[in-house]
């Protein structure tokens, strides 16, 4: 199915306790090539993305959408950039804090302890990062990059209106980290997570799928991570 410009919008389910949104994961039949490429994408599109810390408009428009199989995890991000920042550069370079990007966090419990982190940016460069605890409760911020998912794949496609993300992580490999909550879904599986881009374009801007409330840890809120479903 070729990828539409009418992009559908996701509505905001909250949660008083919780404050998240409740955003399905479809689960697809059709095979996904991971090429930056969305003409075969066939999910619907969630967004605009917003300011992460106020939920304002942000100045350019993001859009994503996850999918999955029985093997992987599919998402694909559609950013509107009319002056996208960034280089090809090595794997795990430090890109968050230059290059415009799309992330995702996944972190099933929500317990902010071994969860990951992925970023790429418009000229497919890629990180994985493990976040082993980011709160004094569980001894401070710990993270590092030596850490890498096996047969995880990020491409990125710049065009004339920004650029395209697509990313695909087995989860076999998520299924190894250790403490990290992390098993193989079924349908009605929910974990905690949130998709995120960085544009340091004419204006800089940190924006999310699901905003915050709280500013403790810009944009590691695990509590306040949205809720990811995997759905048929």
């Amino acid at each position: 199915m070729k990828f539409s410009t009418l992009l559908y919008l996701l509505p905001f389910l909250f949660s008083i306790n919780t404050y998240s949104q409740t955003i399905p994961i479809y689960k697809t039949a059709e095979k996904i090539s991971i090429d930056g490429d969305l003409s075969d994408w066939e999910k619907p599109f969630l967004g605009p993305f917003v300011i992460h810390n106020s939920g304002q408009n942000a100045t350019q428009k993001t859009f994503v959408s996850l999918s999955w199989n029985n093997e992987n995890l599919y998402i694909a991000y559609n950013c509107t950039d009319s002056k996208i920042i960034g280089t090809p550069q090595k794997k795990d370079s430090e890109i968050f804090y230059t290059d415009d990007l799309a992330e995702i966090f996944l972190d099933p419990d929500g317990d902010g302890r071994n969860y990951i982190e992925i970023g790429v940016n418009a000229f497919s460069t890629h990180y994985d990062l493990l976040l082993k605890c980011i709160s004094p409760e569980c001894g401070g911020w710990k993270t590092t990059m030596a850490f890498d998912i096996a047969g995880l794949e990020t491409v990125s496609k710049i065009n004339e209106n920004g650029y395209t993300v697509e990313i695909k992580i087995p989860f076999s490999s998520l299924e190894k980290i250790e403490n990290g909550g992390f098993s193989k879904p079924k349908t009605g599986t929910k974990w905690k997570g949130n998709t995120f881009r960085i544009d340091y374009g004419n204006t800089t801007e940190y924006l999310a799928l699901q905003p915050y409330k709280s500013l403790k840890f810009g944009f590691h809120q695990p509590k306040e991570f949205a809720v990811f479903e995997f759905v048929e």
